[in-house]
């Protein structure tokens, strides 16, 4: 068996194609285009890659982008003060604080001042809370988005068991959650857990988001499981590479996400899709 790669860039574009139309005809309507502020704190240059290439979808989609870099040395007090200014802004319809924050300001306190109707990531708790008990809400963007490629390749998650590894809440317990609302039966491993190989060979799907390079090889996968990669990490060599050892996964499962070209491009096209929602919430109108 070759596994097939699930072609994330091709359905992002597809997602962006859609977006852009709504964004254009909320613009026809109202006379303003969504916009979505971002806010860089410091020089972290995997971050700046990850800023630059959202704006870049914001300006293809027709999104104003509403950029702010701060310097690192920037105070706490000052990052919740501009939160506070883009909450009260009209014209703003969704905040993204790129993560990670230098270590003197507090996620929590930033996440948590983010109005719970601008909040496009879907990390306040408000947000999340919403997800546990199945409430209409922003989706976190990754977890969306792999959602949105097993909807892609047909895979119905109704009694097929699934293992998730990492427990984060950007990805594992929202990724949990949205697997158990498909109806599949879930488990969630982590860097305690027993024997982590023989229960991932029990998964029909199988997501990674534990930030270990090629960590996942063939003895992890069930013949036949989905395997989904959400690492983004270097080889020995350097090369860009995922949690999941492709070469070696691709003999034995029915598809795989590559890395670069998977979760990556769809992570962002759900951001879009939340940020026009947001606008389109704003004036009533569902996204659908």
């Amino acid at each position: 068996m070759t596994a097939r790669l699930i072609d994330g860039k091709a359905l992002a574009a597809r997602i962006r194609a859609e977006m852009k139309a709504k964004a254009s005809e909320l613009l026809a309507r109202t006379g303003r285009a969504p916009g979505l502020a971002v806010i860089l704190v410091g020089e972290n240059p995997a971050s700046q890659v990850y800023v630059r290439n959202k704006i870049r979808a914001c300006h293809e989609v027709g999104i104003r982008s509403i950029e702010k870099y701060l310097p690192a040395t920037t105070s706490e007090a000052e990052l919740l003060d501009l939160i506070k200014s883009l909450n009260e802004n009209p014209g703003v319809d969704g905040i993204l604080v790129q993560l990670p924050l230098p270590g003197h300001i507090s996620n929590i306190k930033v996440i948590d001042a983010i109005s719970p109707e601008k909040d496009v990531d879907g990390f306040h708790v408000e947000s999340a809370g919403r997800l546990l008990v199945g409430r209409e809400g922003f989706r976190p963007c990754t977890p969306f988005g792999i959602c949105a490629m097993l909807d892609s390749i047909g895979f119905d998650c109704t009694g097929k068991r699934a293992v998730v590894i990492g427990r984060s809440n950007i990805v594992g317990k929202p990724m949990s959650i949205m697997l158990l609302e498909r109806n599949a039966t879930v488990t969630i491993a982590h860097s305690r857990t027993k024997d982590l190989p023989a229960l991932c060979r029990e998964a029909d799907l199988l997501v990674a988001a534990v930030g270990r390079a090629k960590m996942v090889d063939a003895s992890y996968v069930k013949p036949g499981a989905v395997v989904i990669d959400v690492g983004m990490d270097r080889d020995e060599n350097g090369k860009l590479c995922g949690d999941v050892d492709t070469a070696s996964v691709m003999e034995k499962a029915s598809w795989v996400t590559p890395v670069p070209g998977g979760v990556g491009p769809m992570t962002i096209a759900m951001l879009i899709q939340n940020t026009v929602g947001a606008a389109l919430r704003r004036e009533g109108k569902p996204l659908n």
